[in-house]
């Protein structure tokens, strides 16, 4: 499809641009062309953000939807705990949890498809067993469900938020109470549609608690306990009052730290799970250890104190 831009498009990003013209499609899909070179303005590949000029030639190539099932993957697992109704898993940073824009493969569903014969169906074909998800560069414990009942369960029980977890989460800056509490509402950010922000008095209502564990001159490693699971939850929460993850830069960090190796991830970890077991109602704990990666960035900064 090829088409010269009207003056209602002058300034306006490209995927939006283009997505009007293929309204049918997700605009996800839309920004997957945009990146594989599938569309073209004046010649040339452009950015999703470019912004348009009145009258620019733009083509298109639409690619075909990516199938709206997952495959199995033969992709190493990290099992913490399995019954016959879930499995936990200890996630490593960088996995995706499921499929979305841009990834399609070796994501933790295709690992799970990869092991397991069966996995509850309640999420969609795009996402067996999926009953809550980390962040992509986010680590540790996640629980996935292996029959509908056991989704259903566990479901519950975290929209009746009677699942407790607990992170650790390295931050820059000094802290300076030993514990403290964020209560406000998470939304979507509206300049920057990648972002969650909580600096709008509106959006869904969030709570997160913290306590100090150690303290180095400029970074502080905190235990944060959510009671709620919002998008980017404690990254948001901790950037909200001056103190973004480390490695975090789309949050505010520093991509760089002076004097210590890029981190490559956000200093983010699921560490621990406390929940009731679908089977027989007994409660269970799963500690998935903080990674070693983690471990030896931190002990590479200047000695706490």
């Amino acid at each position: 499809m090829q088409f010269l831009a009207e003056d209602r498009d002058a300034g306006r990003r490209l995927d939006r641009v283009v997505h009007d013209r293929y309204p049918g499609e997700s605009r996800a899909l839309v920004q997957d062309w945009i990146k594989t070179g599938r569309v073209l303005v004046n010649g040339c590949p452009r950015r999703a953000s470019y912004q348009i000029h009145s009258g620019e030639p733009i083509a298109v190539e639409p690619a075909e939807r990516p199938p709206l099932s997952a495959s199995p993957e033969q992709i190493p697992l990290a099992i913490l705990y399995e019954d016959k109704d879930l499995v936990a898993i200890d996630k490593p940073a960088g996995m995706v949890v499921h499929a979305g824009a841009g990834v399609h493969s070796g994501t933790l569903v295709n690992a799970l498809l990869g092991r397991f014969r069966s996995l509850s169906a309640v999420g969609g074909p795009l996402r067996p067993g999926i009953v809550h998800r980390l962040d992509r560069f986010t680590s540790g414990v996640l629980l996935v469900a292996k029959n509908d009942a056991a989704h259903r369960g566990l479901a519950e029980q975290f929209a009746a938020r009677r699942v407790e977890k607990v992170y650790l989460a390295l931050v820059h800056g000094r802290v300076p109470a030993d514990r403290g509490r964020i209560e406000r509402p998470i939304a979507r950010d509206p300049v920057r549609r990648i972002r969650m922000t909580a600096r709008l008095d509106s959006g869904r209502a969030a709570w997160s608690e913290y306590r100090v564990l150690r303290r180095f001159p400029n970074f502080t490693l905190l235990e944060v306990r959510i009671g709620t699971g919002r998008t980017h939850q404690i990254r948001v929460h901790l950037a909200s009052i001056g103190h973004p993850v480390a490695g975090d830069t789309l949050y505010g960090a520093p991509a760089q730290v002076e004097e210590s190796p890029a981190l490559g991830r956000y200093f983010l970890h699921a560490h621990r799970i406390r929940f009731t077991l679908p089977s027989d109602g007994r409660e269970m704990t799963l500690v998935s250890p903080l990674p070693p990666e983690l471990e030896q960035w931190m002990e590479s900064l200047t000695p706490a104190i």
